[in-house]
């Protein structure tokens, strides 16, 4: 018989009953500001002025970090292997541990970043649940995490954590801030409050409520919206002279950068597909064939 795969994890149990929150980090291994942030809240959360249970994973994926890389030596993504298999490779037996906790929970919190090859500009997201009370629940979460854009996509990306959320009806949202390999410290304290934000929010807590910094709220339930890593793909291999920064308003036409081979005979101009903000882009200048380069999100949806 096949055991499950055990996360390394901390768990806060508080002195009243009250929800059960799991929060987690590094789900890749190359995103630092979750994992900070993830490890920090165990400072700020009081057990004996706690109402519920608190379970925070800082490093799902264990090997791709120690690697310093996005995946573990089988070379799948985390992201798109949930709910995986317990007798499967590194990344499945890892997903199968990763759902067992999640449906485990009456509220979940999935921290990412960039990694190394990618940019966001501070976000959070949520599947456009068929469920009215689970939809409503993760819009409450996602206006308490409190960070710039928010943004409700699709329910039809499966292989993610947040699908296996989805599937047991558990209210579920996720973040991403910066990345670039690196740990930005805003990210980190803002991720510190957003939790403690969400905590307060679902009666966890006791602590005042901050002002909004929500500028954008966009639902788009179109087919792949929110699949960061389909938009602007690259023509080929090759070098990535991009143009443009987060946060850069676009009209559809306008260039986003440019990819040349190794001898700069081969240009590609990228151009935006669409009008709007750019909420992602490609860091990391060598680029693989197909590799998403950039996400403008169209903001008067």
């Amino acid at each position: 018989m096949t055991s499950t795969l055990e996360l390394k994890h901390r768990e806060i149990v508080g002195s009243r009953p009250g929800p059960h929150l799991l929060v987690t980090g590094g789900v890749h291994g190359d995103e630092f500001e979750a994992m900070s942030a993830i490890r920090q809240l165990v400072d700020f959360v009081d057990p004996g002025k706690l109402s519920g249970r608190l379970t925070l994973i800082p490093v799902v994926n264990e090997p791709a970090y120690l690697r310093g890389q996005r995946t573990a030596e089988d070379g799948l993504d985390l992201a798109r292997t949930c709910p995986g298999r317990a007798d499967g490779s590194t990344t499945e037996q890892i997903a199968h541990a990763l759902s067992g906790y999640i449906r485990s929970a009456d509220l979940y919190l999935d921290l990412h970043s960039g990694g190394v090859a990618l940019c966001l500009l501070p976000l959070v997201g949520y599947m456009l649940h068929s469920n009215e009370a689970v939809l409503a629940k993760q819009r409450r979460m996602a206006r308490a995490f409190n960070l710039p854009l928010i943004w409700g996509t699709s329910p039809h990306l499966d292989g993610r954590s947040i699908s296996v959320a989805r599937d047991a009806s558990v209210p579920a949202i996720y973040a991403e801030y910066r990345g670039s390999g690196l740990c930005n410290p805003q990210g980190v304290r803002d991720y510190v409050e957003g939790c403690l934000g969400v905590m307060a929010e679902f009666g966890m807590i006791d602590r005042p409520r901050p002002a909004s910094n929500v500028e954008h709220f966009i639902e788009d339930a179109r087919p792949h919206s929110g699949h960061l890593q389909i938009c602007h793909p690259a023509p080929i291999t090759g070098f990535f002279e991009r143009e443009v920064e987060l946060g850069q308003r676009l009209e559809r036409g306008e260039p986003i950068g440019r990819i040349v081979d190794i001898l700069g005979e081969q240009v590609y101009p990228i151009h935006a597909e669409q009008r709007g903000l750019v909420i992602c882009v490609a860091t990391f200048s060598r680029v693989l064939q197909g590799t998403g380069l950039a996400v403008v999100l169209e903001t008067d949806r």
